[in-house]
């Protein structure tokens, strides 16, 4: 499911480390937890949609790799995103 040109708006503000940009890590990071967090409310009502859920998988290791990459480089701002999207209970 497509985030709304709103809603990619507010996390773009939201996390982008400069005015231009819409690349880094955290807000690549904060846009695909967005989505799996809607895909959660999606598969609660449809139960048996495995190919949505195949997509799910592709979006949650996406996330992962990036969020490796980011502990690799910058582990404090790779800290800081974790606090602010509550990844890590």
């Amino acid at each position: 499911m497509a985030l709304s040109s709103e809603k990619t708006g507010e996390i773009l503000a939201k996390f982008r480390r400069g005015p231009a940009d819409t690349g880094s890590p955290e807000v690549q990071v904060a846009l695909l937890s967005e989505r799996i967090n809607g895909l959660g409310e999606h598969f609660s009502a449809h139960k048996g949609d495995h190919a949505s859920r195949r997509g799910l998988v592709k979006l949650v290791n996406q996330r992962r790799k990036l969020l490796d990459y980011l502990k690799a480089s910058a582990p404090e701002k790779y800290q800081e995103l974790v606090e602010r999207l509550g990844l890590r209970r």
